[in-house]
């Protein structure tokens, strides 16, 4: 199995002032390093596209996307896929890249999006996936605005249906918040926290396609999540069930 997996990546610019003077230090971060040897470990080949490359490198048409099995959005904003480098800076037409991945699951492809501040509708709302395409896709109804659960105090979602996915896995660990989902018609909720989904599964035309309220990785994703047991059988298997 092939995935193209995006996102996951970011810049953090700061400040240091101490007393009368300041300066500046950056530095980049990827968070889906883990989860990502682990997919290796279990013979799931990846193309790994950061955030900031999805402007220039993302695929430019449905034969380029059909290179892969399944499609993984994680913690990477609609605009960033909306307003790449040729349409903000060149005022050029270029394929709408939801577009392709709408079609690519109806195709028959595999879509999963992961949770996060830039997942489903995000902080702010500045994810905004519910005004795009993808909400026709995804097996949930996202909620207008900014969407997060933080849960400071930790939650550990409870079983909310009988599937191979989750079954045997026993109690989950407790993770640190997530993005409000409910469940569409028809599509299987199998993980929830109240009346939240937590995970979901479902389908679009031909192809399958899954919803992760939480994180993969720090800070949702708390670091009893990643030392879990089950972690990489988890997301392994969740990535195989798309194809």
């Amino acid at each position: 199995m092939k995935i193209l997996f995006v996102g996951e990546s970011w810049v953090i610019h700061m400040i240091h002032t101490k007393g009368y003077d300041s300066f500046t230090s950056t530095k980049y971060e990827e968070g889906a390093t883990y989860l990502l040897s682990c997919l290796r470990e279990n013979g799931i080949e990846f193309t790994y596209l950061p955030a900031h490359e999805v402007q220039v490198r993302f695929p430019q048409s449905l034969e380029e996307l059909q290179a892969y099995d399944a499609i993984v959005l994680s913690d990477v904003g609609a605009n960033t896929f909306l307003l790449q480098n040729a349409t903000f800076y060149q005022m050029q037409v270029v394929p709408n890249a939801l577009e392709l991945i709408k079609q690519f699951v109806a195709d028959g492809g595999g879509l999963l999006m992961v949770g996060g501040y830039l997942s489903f509708m995000g902080i702010e709302g500045k994810a905004n996936y519910k005004n795009t395409v993808l909400a026709e896709v995804l097996p949930v109804v996202m909620t207008d605005g900014d969407d997060r659960a933080e849960m400071p105090n930790g939650f550990a979602p409870i079983t909310a249906a009988s599937h191979p996915l989750v079954d045997g896995l026993g109690a989950w660990p407790k993770l640190l918040g997530y993005n409000r989902l409910t469940a569409k018609p028809g599509a299987e909720k199998l993980l929830e926290n109240g009346d939240d989904a937590i995970l979901t599964v479902g389908r679009f035309g031909a192809g399958k396609t899954a919803a992760f309220a939480s994180d993969c990785s720090p800070h949702w994703g708390s670091l009893e999540f990643m030392n879990w047991e089950h972690y990489s059988a988890f997301w392994s298997n969740l990535i195989r069930y798309l194809k």
